[in-house]
């Protein structure tokens, strides 16, 4: 995978967002309801939140990743990613939604209904950027152990087709914020936590064995995303080695299964 590093990643926070440097293309109107589009979901928070939020590495991993959809694949990308609430219905239009900064988030009983409406209906969820088995743990008993009570999440293997369906992955990647690799070059650590050094991607399926959500701990794929033009060896070593080639895995699967 050969990238090149440009300006991408501006800080553009809020509802409201410049693209900045990230190129704009044309989606064919006849691909507009037939298209991948990176969509975002939307939900509450403890108060007090020191930093993990649905917003997490917000706006800039979702027009990074998309734009190297384009890019790099033959698939048919919406330009413009969106975020939704997860009790707006229009959820159900789109087979693939991102969560991110989980630890804190607080889920309505009608939520997590929607949610398992959503999943067992055909969606998929992915799950990135929480660290340690105290944020596992909060994630556990505020969505898994609620949306799906009676199910067991599995640890994908390596062999698994989401490690090699485009870009074959020779390990599960860890991948830190880019200002905890900066401090930490050339020491080997990856890992944000003491007990968190080993990257899991644990899938939760339904009955006929298809993959609904997909749990990404202990490592950060959206910062991979999202900060690829912060830092020369972080672009090298995390977004173009390791965030993207899994990004674009992960969504090409989903769109393929």
């Amino acid at each position: 995978l050969l990238l090149v590093c440009d300006n991408y990643a501006q800080r553009r926070r809020g509802p409201h967002f410049q693209r900045g440097n990230v190129p704009e293309w044309e989606l064919d109107p006849k691909f507009e309801k037939d298209c991948f589009t990176f969509v975002r979901l939307e939900y509450a928070s403890r108060r007090n939140a020191s930093s993990a939020a649905w917003w997490t590495d917000y706006p800039d991993a979702d027009l990074n990743l998309s734009w190297r959809l384009h890019q790099l694949t033959a698939m048919k990308v919406a330009p413009m990613p969106i975020t939704i609430k997860i009790m707006d219905e229009e959820i159900f239009r789109y087979p693939f939604l991102f969560m991110s900064g989980v630890p804190t988030m607080m889920l309505g009983d009608d939520e997590i209904d929607q949610l398992r409406r959503y999943l067992l209906g055909g969606g998929f969820i992915m799950v990135d950027d929480f660290w340690g088995e105290q944020h596992w743990d909060e994630f556990e008993d505020e969505m898994l152990k609620r949306v799906f009570p009676d199910r067991r999440w599995e640890e994908l293997s390596l062999d698994h087709q989401i490690f090699n369906c485009v870009f074959p992955l020779k390990e599960k990647p860890q991948i830190p914020n880019v200002n905890f690799a900066s401090r930490n070059r050339g020491t080997g650590r990856t890992w944000e936590k003491p007990d968190a050094q080993t990257p899991h991607y644990r899938g939760i399926h339904d009955d006929k064995g298809r993959l609904m959500m997909l749990i990404c701990h202990n490592t950060d794929l959206g910062d991979g995303w999202e900060e690829e033009a912060t830092d020369p060896y972080y672009f090298e070593e995390f977004s173009e080695k390791k965030a993207y080639p899994l990004g674009i895995n992960i969504v090409f699967y989903v769109m393929t299964h």
